[in-house]
């Protein structure tokens, strides 16, 4: 019996697969240092945790809304208004399980078979996954590093069609930790609006941004015109370090968040209903344990960044968000470790986990094979120790 063709086709996560292998050298007692799945290694705080005990406790157990509970609505309305300056209304706010399925409902949502969303490359690699699920044809920007990873203006035009639906915006971006500023901002809405497609902007880690020259800015906020073609897509996960609770949210044009409300009803019905509760409270509550995250992650950043800069044969910019180190090994091509050839960013993390016990992410699924992840979303103490021994692998390369 033939199984679905459109199943057969999705890549498995690479970045699971990683994690999934160091997990199995672990159990059998290695020593692993693990840059790999980008979570917060922070309990979730306290005051959020208490938020959902109580729910249970209190029997707020049952179905909700499909779209969430009107109140969580409300303080997503809410925050975006104080955070980003966009007003929206609760008919346009869905919650969902994760900015993972707030994505996929997206792109359920809007797209038609054959119609093509634009990827800047390096991506989040389930981005290009779900839009052919969906049935769309993901096309792909290979952006420059002496761009800072931007799609340029050029770039955009060049891979539009006709059957372009849509254009995909991450920032602070997963991988490079780059975040994108108000002239690209403004350049990529003049050109959605020109164009008439959508913009599906990321912003999941737009409370991690580590310097103080640079600042989040929601494209949608940008005016009328691109507001009316923009889906923001956030959560709690990773600024809250909730990333099991499962909470994600979108706003969007009211007729796209209808159809996406009307689709979630049948495939998953409401969030977890505890998880709403815990959200609620994040988003309402103090934000000094988002603030005391950002302070670590930044000392992270510039430790790891600073190690980086001193081993030879691997490049990499500073990351200005999210907890990701963007690393070009190519220069390390052509080299042997034990006697094994170093030809792709997958070799040199295989050789890392194998030999030096150090999980790191390669990043051919995410448009930039010549790469590897490192995330810093661990102890100060285990990113030493990993990078401690990605300087003795480099140095036993002949």
């Amino acid at each position: 019996m033939e199984l679905s063709r459109k199943a057969l086709c999705i890549k498995p996560s690479s970045t699971m697969a990683i994690s999934s292998k160091a997990a199995q050298l672990k159990a059998e007692g290695k020593d692993i240092v693990t840059f790999g799945v980008g979570e917060p290694d922070f309990d979730t705080p306290e005051h959020i945790r208490k938020a959902g005990i109580a729910a249970i406790e209190s029997g707020q157990t049952r179905y909700t809304a499909a779209a969430g509970i009107p109140v969580l609505r409300q303080a997503v309305c809410d925050k975006l208004k104080n955070d980003n300056g966009l007003e929206y209304e609760q008919a346009q706010i869905i919650i969902s399980n994760g900015a993972k399925h707030s994505l996929m409902n997206v792109f359920m949502a809007i797209l038609n078979d054959g119609d093509e969303v634009i990827i800047p490359a390096p991506y989040w690699l389930s981005y290009s996954e779900m839009v052919k699920i969906a049935g769309g044809e993901p096309v792909i920007i290979h952006t420059k590093k002496e761009n800072q990873f931007m799609m340029t203006r050029e770039e955009l035009e060049q891979a539009y069609t006709r059957k372009t639906k849509a254009v995909v915006l991450t920032s602070p971006s997963n991988p490079t930790g780059m975040v994108t500023s108000y002239e690209d901002l403004k350049m990529i809405a003049d050109f959605a609006v020109e164009k008439d497609i959508f913009v599906i902007s990321d912003e999941i880690y737009e409370k991690l941004i580590y310097d103080e020259n640079k600042k989040h800015i929601s494209i949608a906020s940008l005016g009328k015109e691109i507001y009316e073609r923009t889906i923001v897509i956030n959560g709690v996960s990773k600024s809250y370090a909730m990333t099991g609770w499962r909470i994600g949210y979108a706003a969007a044009p009211l007729e796209v968040a209808k159809l996406m409300g009307s689709l979630q009803s049948h495939m998953a019905s409401n969030p977890n209903t505890i998880a709403q509760m815990a959200t609620l409270t994040a988003l309402n509550g103090s934000q000094d344990c988002v603030e005391e995250m950002c302070v670590e992650f930044k000392k992270r950043r510039d430790y790891i960044f600073e190690r980086e800069e001193a081993i030879p044969l691997i490049q990499a910019l500073k990351p200005e968000g999210a907890f990701y180190l963007f690393v070009d090994v190519s220069q390390t091509y052509g080299k042997k470790h034990d006697g094994v050839e170093i030809n792709s960013a997958a070799d040199f993390a295989t050789i890392l986990l194998d030999k030096k016990f150090v999980a790191v992410i390669p990043c051919a699924d995410f448009g930039m094979p010549d790469y590897i992840r490192l995330s810093y979303a661990t102890s100060m103490e285990l990113i030493e120790k990993g990078m401690d021994r990605i300087a003795e692998m480099i140095e036993e390369l002949v």
